[in-house]
Parts: C-alpha cells; sequence; structure tokens
C-alpha cells in the first residue's frame, strides 16, 4: 500500500481528514523549503504539496505566480525540486509528498527520466495541472510502474464520464477544484462543493482532496466535512509573500494557520 493510501486509511479510521498544504519549492529562497516542510508536519499536516516552479502557471492566481517567479529568480527547477524532496527524505520516510507542477519541465525532461527521478527521490505521487486524462496514459502508465500515484484535478464541471476517467488512470486520491477560476480567487459555495461531492464520490472510491478557495480555520473545518481532505495553497504563500525579509516570521504565521486549521478540522 502507497505512503498516501496508507494516510488516507488511517486518517479514515480516527474520523479525520487530511490537511495539505502547498508551497512552491524554493521560495523565498531555496534553503527555506525543506525546514517548512518539517515545520509543517509538526504542525499536524498530513501530505505535502511540493510545487515546481514554471513560468507560465496559467491554474494560478497571482500569490503562486509570484511566488514561482521568486523561485525561478533562485534558479529552481524541476531537478531542485526533487532534490528539495530527497533532502526532506534524509529525516521523514512517512509524510506524502506530492509533485503538483505542469507538464512541459516534465516533457522536457522526458517522461521515463522524470518516473525515474521521481522515484529516486521517492516522490508518493505526481499532479500535473495541465495533463488531461485523455492523454495521461503513457506517462500515467511510467508512474505507476514505479510505485507513484498520478493525481487528478476535477472540475466543477466535470462530467459523470471524466470522473470515470480519473478514477480509473488515478490513485493516491482525486484534488477537486471547488471553485471556477485560479487558485487563490473568488469565494467558497459550500452547498456547491457538498452537491459536487455527491457525484463525484458516486463514481470513485479515491479519497477527494478540496481545494481553491480554503483561507482560514473555518473554510478548512467546513470543507473538511465535505470531502476527505483540504488543500491550501494561496492563503500559506501569502504569508511568505508579507515576510519576505523575514522568514522565521513567515514561518511562524504559516505554522500558526495550519496549527488552527488542524484544531479547526479536528474539533
Amino acid at each position: 500500500m502507497s505512503r498516501l493510501a496508507t494516510t488516507f486509511a488511517e486518517l479514515e479510521k480516527t474520523g479525520r481528514k487530511a490537511l495539505i498544504p502547498f508551497i512552491t519549492a524554493g521560495d523565498p529562497q531555496p534553503d527555506f523549503t525543506v525546514p517548512m516542510m518539517h515545520a509543517m508536519v509538526e504542525a499536524g499536516v498530513n501530505v505535502i504539496e511540493l510545487g515546481v516552479p514554471f513560468s507560465d502557471p496559467m491554474a494560478d492566481g497571482p500569490v503562486i505566480q509570484r511566488a514561482s517567479e521568486r523561485a525561478l529568480a533562485h534558479k529552481m527547477s524541476l531537478r531542485k525540486t526533487l532534490a528539495v524532496a530527497t533532502e526532506f527524505r534524509k529525516t521523514n520516510t512517512t509524510t506524502p509528498v506530492v509533485i503538483m507542477g505542469y507538464l512541459n519541465p516534465i516533457e522536457a525532461m522526458g517522461y521515463e527520466a522524470f518516473a525515474d527521478a521521481a522515484q529516486t527521490a521517492d516522490i508518493d505521487g505526481v499532479l500535473t495541472v495541465d495533463l488531461p486524462p485523455e492523454e495521461a496514459e503513457e506517462c500515467t502508465a511510467l508512474l505507476k510502474a514505479r510505485g507513484i500515484d498520478p493525481i487528478f484535478l476535477l472540475a466543477p464541471n466535470s462530467t459523470d464520464e471524466r470522473i470515470e476517467k480519473m478514477d480509473a488512470l488515478g490513485s493516491g486520491y482525486i484534488y477537486y477544484v471547488s471553485l471556477k477560476g485560479v487558485t487563490g480567487a473568488g469565494h467558497l459555495n459550500t452547498a456547491d462543493v457538498e452537491h459536487k461531492l455527491q457525484q463525484i464520490k458516486a463514481h470513485t472510491k479515491l479519497p477527494v482532496g478540496i481545494g481553491f478557495g480554503v483561507k482560514d480555520a473555518e473554510t478548512a473545518k467546513i470543507v473538511s466535512a465535505l470531502g476527505d481532505g483540504v488543500v491550501v495553497g494561496s492563503a500559506l504563500i501569502s504569508k511568505i509573500e508579507a515576510n519576505l525579509d523575514n522568514p522565521t516570521q513567515a514561518t511562524n504565521e504559516i505554522i500558526e494557520l495550519l496549527t488552527a486549521m488542524r484544531s479547526a478540522m479536528d474539533s
């Protein structure tokens, strides 16, 4: 059983939900990311989504776009993101790490070379934002052969057929994008999310993580009651951006928010 499957199964036994933070590798400095990952684990997160900086992150709002720009200014890349995960694994062998990014850097490396490198880095899952299931079979097969879970994004307008395709090809969990638009945008309509989750759950047994629009502990608590995990990204990266000259303060504020989310989700 994969780390992701084990994590979600253990949470289900205790009636808890996964807290899944997203941060961009190398933002604001390359040496910030690994200590931040360890601090987040101490705060009670269950899975870490590690973003690969990209020059044209079309699904991301301005907060995460600027995070990519800061990381790219430090020459962060897909290979260096995998090196970050390798460093994290030296002292943490239990927390699942999901690489999240765009297809172009993977294609530039080559699917097989990427799958090998991800396996070497002990990556648990790969979420490629702009790789639809209709075009994913080659990459998915290579990842699964190496014990890596391919993770897909579902949107509010995803059809039953599309949910079933992602269920057939994917593993680990499904990431439900709860808002139309980019990361960090809009107001979360929990009634709409609840209705969509009922549709999704009718077509997959995979856990469902809900992201886009989760900004505080109260929202995390509400969303955690609807799915199997809560994904938070822009709210964390905003803390980094507000404290670019004080990484210790950024860390403290991120941990404060994640601790509050964890407490609210468990209450």
